[in-house]
C-alpha cells in the first residue's frame, strides 16, 4: 500500500511540475505554417506581403490566354480563358502582363466572394497565385 501511494504522489508531483509556466522566448517570426508561401503573412494578413512575382516553369499548369489584366495595390489582376473559354481570374503579385497573352499558372485553391478594396470590386472566384510563366 505504501508503495502504491508513493507511486500516486510521485505522479501527482510530476504532473503538477509540469504545469508551470515556462520562460517565454523572443517574439520571432513564425515559421510557414503547412501550405503557406516563405515569407508570407500570417493568417487574416496579406497572402502576398513582401512577395515578388515568380516565373512558373514550363509545364508546371494551366494554359490560358489573358482577357483582361489591371494593376492596383501591388498586384495584378488577370482574367484569363482557356482552350473551352472558360474564364478564371488570377491575382499574383505585379506583373507585365497583357491582353492577349498566352500564359500558364499554377493550380491553387479558389477564394470565393474575394472583395479587393482597391479595384472596389468583388470577384466571384479568384485564384491567389505567386506568379505567372507568359509563353514566347
Amino acid at each position: 500500500m505504501k508503495k502504491t501511494a508513493l507511486i500516486v504522489l510521485s505522479i501527482a508531483a510530476l504532473a503538477i511540475a509540469g504545469c508551470k509556466d515556462k520562460p517565454k522566448a523572443p517574439a520571432t517570426p513564425a515559421a510557414p505554417q503547412q501550405g503557406q508561401m516563405p515569407g508570407a503573412a500570417a493568417p487574416g494578413g496579406d497572402p502576398h506581403a513582401g512577395m515578388k512575382s515568380q516565373e512558373i516553369p514550363a509545364g508546371a499548369g494551366k494554359k490560358a490566354t489573358v482577357t483582361q489584366t489591371m494593376n492596383s495595390g501591388g498586384y495584378t489582376y488577370v482574367e484569363a480563358a482557356d482552350d473551352k473559354g472558360v474564364k478564371t481570374w488570377l491575382a499574383l503579385p505585379e506583373t507585365k502582363v497583357a491582353k492577349g497573352d498566352k500564359i500558364e499558372y499554377p493550380e491553387a485553391p479558389p477564394m470565393v466572394n474575394f472583395q479587393s478594396k482597391t479595384l472596389n470590386k468583388t470577384f466571384e472566384k479568384i485564384l491567389f497565385i505567386p506568379g505567372i510563366r507568359i509563353e514566347k
